[in-house]
This record gives structure tokens, sequence and C-alpha cells, in this order.
């Protein structure tokens, strides 16, 4: 089994958009604080994950499955979001440089399975011509 490759490193807080009030909110309520974000590559399975670890304690604040298509938005040169059908998540980073760090990686892993999935539609297709319908 292949163990899933760090691809990026950077400090930044995990905040999730409140609709109610909102506002921005730590992820884990009354969680403040810089956590270690890393982009994690398995390749096996050619799949990408976001992890996020606490400073202080160590804690997984956040473990999310990059998914094909998935709106990456540089809000500010320091506070990046995205969204699925639940929430939305924001990065406030440490620094501009953490910020393009992780923003590189992230359009990386984006563009890795755009292809990907474009490479399996195509071999399906030219199966299909070979073999023919049946």
């Amino acid at each position: 089994l292949a163990t899933p490759q760090s691809i990026c490193q950077a400090r930044a807080s995990v905040m999730v958009y409140d609709d109610t009030s909102k506002k921005w909110v730590p992820i884990k309520p009354g969680q403040q604080g810089f956590s270690r974000i890393n982009i994690y590559h398995n390749t096996a399975s050619n799949t990408f994950r976001v992890v996020g670890v606490k400073l202080q304690d160590q804690q997984v604040v956040i473990n999310y499955s990059i998914v094909k298509g998935l709106k990456y938005n540089q809000a500010t040169p320091t506070f990046h979001q995205w969204r699925d059908a639940r929430q939305v998540y924001g990065l406030n980073f440490a620094s501009k440089e953490e910020a393009t760090t992780f923003s590189n990686a992230m359009l990386f892993a984006l563009n890795v399975l755009i292809r990907s999935l474009d490479k399996t539609k195509l071999g399906n297709i030219r199966l299909l011509s070979i073999v023919g319908p049946h």
C-alpha cells in the first residue's frame, strides 16, 4: 500500500462560514489558533486530502477529500476558501508565502484530478472502438 505523500505544508486557522451569524467561525467551536495544514497525495488511488492538525494539541481539525471540480477561491492573499454541498471552508494563513504554497498545491491536485478522469474516459472510448459494441 502506498503511503500518502505530503505535497505541501502551511500554517493556517481553519474556519467554516456560519450561515446563521453570517460570520466565519473556527471549524471546531472554541478552537482558535493555527493548525499545520498538509495536502496529502495518495499515489496508488490518485486522490488528495486536506489534513489539518492543531499545533497546540495535535488534534485533527480537518480531514477533507479534494474532489474534481472543487471551486477554490483565493479571496485575499492570506484567506482562501472553498465550498461543498454542506458548508464553506476557509483557511486564514499565517503568511502570504504559506498561502501561495498551499494554493499552488491545491491547484496542482485539482489539475491532476481533472486529467486522471479525462484519461479514464478516453481509455473507455478507445477500448470501445477496438472491441466494438456488442
